[in-house]
């Protein structure tokens, strides 16, 4: 629009000249070397204008015949360019559609005609993974490392494949070397993160936490802090106490909810005397999530009280989550260890339809210590074996007898206390109607009538003599739960697979996951055990 505006005015300018002579006639008169030349003004005009726009002209195609060569670098330069770029994208696509045919043919296309181009490193890193060539992935990765606009991409693909060669200390030294280079990249902060943690390394994630504290939102933050110091107070609770309770107190602070940390920090609160503050912060803990670990610690209050001090404390706080389950069996164990069997009874009456295997125990010691029925209770640790089960701290499958910070893979703050997946769950029929359990029970041994039930359970249910009195098979009878601590469950059914498969984007440089055909590594920690095997 601009240069329209322009072109006007310029014409407009050129007709007021011409009309500004043509009102105003002359002669113009030139003698030169013995000639005499006389024309009017209106014709000498035009004649100049004439020259300029010759001269123009010869200017205009001088600097074209100069320019021609660069001007046809250029033109191919872009053709290949856009052969390239089609080369490319045809081979990414091909990529993410698992066609390793075209993914091969279209890379060394693409290396044939731009083998600098990012895109062209790209895409060779991804059809190698494709086609399992590892080495060839790395060596990609590696170039793309090397320079500085596609450093992060390589460090990353070459994080992932350290990761599936099982190479931890790699991946970890490359996800470093990515967070100085780019503290904003969330992965290798995620990275450095988890190797921290995994290596028990707590005064180092929370300075790295630190570091990223504006990456996150303010919730996350605060949760993420709680679970770091509530581990780092696990990890110091016996070689120094001070600091232990510091981390505890300031993990419930920032996460009152957190369970390890509020049970923590009330129970050193209770040895310290500051009894009131610990009863505030365990009654908070345990409104939002009732669990037997605050519980014991709020039965243990204070230190030295008779049984039914304790009971009458437990009734207080099983009020507080009225026909929660965890809150009878807290009040069923403070009124049996007080010797008063009615109240035991009348907080699991309503769990009684169908028990977990904790509700079965505590009705199997309550009728041998009130009744003093062996047969009875005998009974109920039978109807325990196929009882469903009571919750746990789970993470990836795998069950853990105590709260641990760090999942088997590495990820902070995926234990959740909640009943493993164990399948389809079938709902156990009465005492009086239960055979093979009745088999159990005649296989089980005896109990000397002065010794605690609770003592004896394990063993009850671990005798492998039930397997041969059922007449089942191994499988039947671990599913029984006579087998072992460490028993088989039945996974979930298979989803069905969907009709286009998800693949992985053609930016990201793999998955995270093992490939089927290489072998799984996996940290070897104390303290968990596999659901799915």
């Amino acid at each position: 629009m601009i240069r329209v505006v322009v072109f006007l005015i310029v014409v407009g300018l050129l007709a007021l000249g011409f009309a500004w002579l043509a009102d105003r006639p002359g002669d113009v008169v030139l003698t030169w070397q013995g000639r005499h030349f006389e024309t009017s003004l209106m014709v000498v005009s035009v004649a100049i204008l004439a020259l300029f726009a010759a001269l123009f002209l010869i200017l205009a195609l001088a600097i074209l015949l100069f320019r021609s060569p660069f001007m046809l670098r250029r033109h191919l330069h872009h053709r290949s360019g856009e052969r390239a770029y089609e080369a490319i994208s045809r081979g990414l696509v091909a990529v993410g559609a698992g066609d390793l045919v075209a993914a091969r043919k279209h890379t060394a296309e693409a290396k044939r005609i731009a083998p600098a181009e990012p895109l062209a490193l790209l895409l060779s890193a991804q059809a190698a993974q494709l086609g399992g060539d590892r080495e060839a992935a790395d060596s990609a990765f590696r170039a793309m490392a090397g320079r500085t606009d596609t450093k992060a991409l390589g460090l990353h693909g070459l994080h992932i494949e350290a990761r599936r060669r099982g190479d931890h200390a790699g991946a970890h030294a490359f996800a470093e070397e990515a967070a100085r280079e780019n503290p904003s990249l969330g992965w290798a902060g995620r990275a450095v993160l988890e190797f921290r943690c995994r290596s028990g390394d707590w005064a180092g994630a929370l300075a790295l936490l630190e570091g990223n504290k504006r990456a996150l939102g303010k919730d996350s933050y605060r949760r993420q802090r709680a679970v770091m110091l509530a581990a780092r107070a696990l990890a110091v609770e016996e070689t120094d106490r001070d600091n232990a309770k510091a981390f505890a107190l300031e993990a419930a602070k920032l996460e009152p909810t957190l369970v390890p940390a509020a049970a923590m920090a009330g129970r050193m609160l209770a040895e310290g005397g500051e009894l009131r503050r610990a009863t505030r912060l365990l009654n908070k803990a345990w409104q939002a999530h009732p669990h037997p670990d605050l519980a014991q610690v709020f039965s243990d209050l204070r230190f030295g009280d008779a049984a039914r001090d304790r009971l009458k404390r437990i009734e207080a706080l099983a009020k507080k989550v009225p026909g929660h389950i965890e809150g009878a069996l807290a009040l069923a164990r403070a009124a049996l260890d007080a010797r008063e069997f009615a109240k035991a009874r009348a907080a699991l009456a309503s769990f009684l339809a169908a028990p977990t295997k904790r509700v079965a125990l505590l009705m199997a010691e309550l009728e041998r210590i009130e009744h003093n029925d062996e047969g009875r209770a005998r009974e109920w640790i039978a109807r325990a074996l196929n009882a469903a089960p009571d919750p746990a701290w789970t993470a990836e499958g795998h069950i853990s007898d105590r709260w641990l910070p760090v999942s088997p893979s590495g990820r902070l703050d995926a234990f959740e206390w909640r009943a493993p997946v164990t399948g389809i769950a079938v709902a156990a029929p009465g005492i009086d109607a239960e055979p093979a359990a009745a088999a159990v029970v005649a296989a089980a041994p005896a109990v000397p009538l002065n010794e605690p039930i609770r003592e004896h359970v394990p063993a009850m249910l671990e005798k492998p003599v039930a397997e041969e009195k059922l007449g089942a098979s191994p499988a039947r009878a671990e599913s029984a739960g006579v087998a072992p601590a460490l028993r088989r469950v039945s996974p979930p059914p298979p989803k069905p697979e969907a009709v286009i498969p998800l693949v992985h984007a053609p930016d990201d440089p793999g998955p995270d996951a093992v490939d089927e055909g290489e072998p799984r590594t996996e940290p070897q920690n104390d303290g968990w055990r596999k659901i799915f095997e």
